[in-house]
């Protein structure tokens, strides 16, 4: 018969950290996937994924919209946090209390108590898709920590250091994993390796990636 012991020693097993102030909580999120696909369903309808351009240009090979009372949005002119969605001219959808709970949650399992998320970036990845190593630099609150959460088809994740030159780690990610970084790691270079064909019982040939930030100050 299970106990609270037992429960204890999963949770304790399921937690595997990458460095210091930085882990992952292996299927934190797996329960939860079918509900979040299907409140993103929603938001999407309202704030189209899209492929946001950087300086120079480039448009980028990950997808991407917003929840909440921020998003981040990218352009020729830099990055920035707005209310606004600069596709439709309309505050980004409202972010699902299952979203903000499971952030919160997350955060706290992770030694990160009272996390209250203002932003949740959503990314989609399709094969050949990735991210360059990056810091998150653009929030107001660098106290607050970052709280990512894997769902779909499986992707290494790029963790590297202080300085974009440190050689990253590469952490494999499967579907409900979700990482949280803060204090002495929140602004390490991290990113995402090229994602591999495949296909997904939850979402098919893509994963989706949520980034929950607390962006206002």
């Amino acid at each position: 018969m299970a106990t609270l012991f037992d429960d204890q020693r999963h949770s304790l097993l399921a937690k595997e950290f990458i460095i210091e102030d930085a882990l992952i909580l292996r299927g934190f999120a797996a329960q939860q996937a079918p509900g979040l696909i299907h409140a993103l369903a929603e938001i999407a309808a309202v704030s189209p994924f899209r492929h946001m351009s950087v300086r120079g240009g480039r448009r980028m090979s990950v997808a991407m919209t917003n929840c909440g009372p921020l998003g981040w949005v990218s352009d020729e002119t830099g990055y920035r946090y707005d209310s606004l969605d600069p596709s439709t001219g309309r505050p980004w959808p409202k972010m699902p209390p299952a979203f903000f709970e499971l952030a919160r949650s997350a955060a706290g399992e992770a030694g990160f108590q009272n996390f209250t998320p203002d932003a949740c970036l959503v990314n989609r990845y399709q094969p050949g898709a990735q991210m360059g190593l990056h810091q998150d630099r653009d929030e107001a609150d660098f106290n607050a920590p970052i709280v990512s959460v894997s769902l779909g088809l499986p992707a290494i994740f790029l963790f590297g250091g202080l300085r974009r030159s440190d050689r990253p780690r590469r952490v494999a990610l499967e579907s409900g994993d979700v990482v949280v970084w803060g204090r002495s790691a929140r602004l390490v270079y991290h990113g995402v390796a090229k994602l591999a064909a495949g296909d997904h019982p939850l979402t098919g040939a893509s994963r989706i990636n949520l980034t929950f930030r607390k962006a206002s100050a």
